[in-house]
């Protein structure tokens, strides 16, 4: 198993991988008892989410991790993936831009 800095690292480059824009990872350590980062990436359609979605899943098995639980589907322009250390979310882009998650993790260090 890797440790969650790793694992958040791995992810954003799988998200990276299907050219996901507006990568932004959360240090939540010292506010959440719940995960260690949260992950936040935009895409411009449906199939690029799900394409992100399993990029992430491809990593995770190649990796010897356990697959993610995931929440939502592509169509719909969400999809939450919660790898317990590691929450990530992908957005189709207007639908980031109208719920605008970051505010609530904005008094917490972004990861470069």
């Amino acid at each position: 198993m890797m440790n969650s800095l790793e694992l958040m690292k791995r992810v954003r480059d799988a998200l990276l991988s299907k050219k996901a824009t507006d990568i932004v990872v959360f240090d939540v350590r010292e506010t959440s008892p719940v995960t260690d980062y949260y992950v936040i990436a935009s895409g411009a359609t449906a199939a690029q989410l799900k394409a992100m979605s399993n990029s992430v899943n491809q990593m995770l098995k190649e990796a010897g991790q356990p697959n993610a639980r995931s929440s939502g589907v592509p169509d719909d322009g969400w999809i939450v993936l919660d790898l317990f250390d590691v929450v990530i979310h992908i957005f189709q882009d207007e639908i980031r831009s109208y719920y605008s998650i970051e505010e609530l993790w904005e008094e917490c260090p972004r990861v470069q």
